[in-house]
């Protein structure tokens, strides 16, 4: 088949319109509509359906977008390698995924050790959550994904090979000068009479329940539209907020923060494709590994003394106004 049908059909569902589809690619509505129907007709099943907004992909049409957006991808990556090698500069790019929290810390961090290791690499960084990170290193966008199992957790898929780097302990992010500073661990109860400030419904809700759990309540009085917006509204006073302990060493100047005394935590992890491992993967696991017990002093990389709960914060591509600039992390954003 041709991959341009193939990628007109991506597009569509993508954007959910013909027309979009259409202005996008350059190509007539009724010409994205005749590519359209021409793979339903080779396939034999409709792939799009009307809705009140547009159009959408039928159950058959979301299995074959899966699909066919993997195989894009590849084609993608076949074209990069072949013109790589016919200018000499062919090695093989290493594509490293993180959540936004890892993203901004222990992943840069590995990955210049990484470098100082090995040499010249060709690399890349894509911050994203942790369940369209596990599906990119499945279709092979990705060689390597550094993930959490806050909800809804982690699939278990014979495709990935999974590795435990350890637990992080959420912290609570104060403004320098809070007369709370430096008097950790505080249990929660220590906490009651401030205000709150979190930026979406997990974090509201871990915060919830950790205080329901220590007897006490989270009062949250202010709602951020992403983590930059939180540490913001923590730096001028305004509330105090839950934040993932991986992010310590990478706050802003006038963010401080004090540990828990019983923390909520969640479980880091590593997954990396059993199939056609890229070649530096097991040198990075090993970095990765070495950076993130570097962020908790007298644990052991993979050491789990709680249970696995915890909370995904995402950031916009403009996080370094929330947190101080990692170089290494402005090689990919998007």
């Amino acid at each position: 088949m041709d991959l341009t049908s193939w990628r007109t059909f991506v597009t569509v569902c993508r954007l959910g319109s013909l027309s979009a589809a259409a202005a996008e690619l350059h190509h007539t509505q009724s010409a994205v509509s005749r590519q359209i129907a021409g793979l339903e007709r080779r396939l034999g099943v409709p792939l799009m359906e009307r809705h009140a907004r547009g159009v959408r992909p039928t159950p058959a049409g979301e299995v074959f977008r899966h699909h066919a957006l993997a195989a894009l991808n590849e084609a993608d990556r076949a074209v990069r390698a072949v013109r790589a090698a016919g200018d000499g500069s062919y090695g093989r790019p290493l594509a490293v995924g993180a959540t936004p929290s890892l993203a901004a810390g222990i992943v840069p961090e590995a990955i210049r050790a990484l470098l100082e290791r090995a040499g010249p690499l060709r690399w890349s960084l894509l911050p994203g959550l942790s369940a369209p990170l596990h599906q990119r290193v499945i279709a092979g966008d990705l060689d390597i994904a550094v993930v959490t199992d806050a909800p809804p957790g982690l699939p278990h898929d014979p495709r990935i090979e999974r590795r435990f780097l350890g637990l992080d302990d959420m912290v609570v992010a104060l403004p320098v000068g809070h007369p709370r500073s430096g008097r950790g661990p505080l249990p929660m109860g220590a906490l009651s009479e401030e205000t709150w400030v979190e930026d979406n419904d997990g974090s509201a809700a871990l915060l919830r329940q950790h205080a329901a759990r220590a007897g006490t309540s989270a009062r949250i009085d202010l709602t951020a539209a992403d983590l930059p917006g939180k540490l913001a509204l923590v730096a001028t006073g305004h509330a105090i907020a839950l934040v993932p302990g991986v992010l310590k060493r990478a706050l802003r100047a006038d963010v401080t923060t004090v540990d828990l005394a019983d923390p909520p935590t969640r479980g880091i992890y590593t997954i990396t494709p059993r199939r056609d491992p890229h070649p530096s993967a097991a040198a990075l696991l090993d970095a990765l590994a070495g950076a993130f017990a570097a962020t908790r002093p007298g644990r052991e990389p993979g050491e789990s003394t709680r249970g696995l709960e915890g909370v995904v914060a995402v950031l916009p591509g403009e996080f370094r106004r929330g947190l101080r600039a990692y170089p290494e992390a402005e090689a990919e954003r998007n």
